[in-house]
């Protein structure tokens, strides 16, 4: 039967003994405060998409369109 294991079984199989060996991964809490490299960042990507309208077809698709007048 181990002759048959995916190549997936057999990397999720490996991956989990290094888990018990080195733990499971690092992460950070989600509430923690903003660094201000970030908060610039953010109101970057707020004022590049303030540009954009998002247009929803009544078939559930979107597309963006520019909101200057051309």
């Amino acid at each position: 039967m181990a002759g048959n294991e995916s190549r997936v079984s057999r990397f999720m199989r490996a991956t989990g003994r290094a888990r018990a060996v080195f733990g499971p991964a690092q992460s950070s809490p989600l509430d923690h405060p903003m660094t201000d490299a970030n908060e610039a960042l953010l109101a970057d990507r707020v004022a590049e998409a303030s540009q954009w309208e998002t247009i929803r077809r009544a078939d559930g698709s979107t597309y963006i369109v520019s909101m200057a007048p051309e």
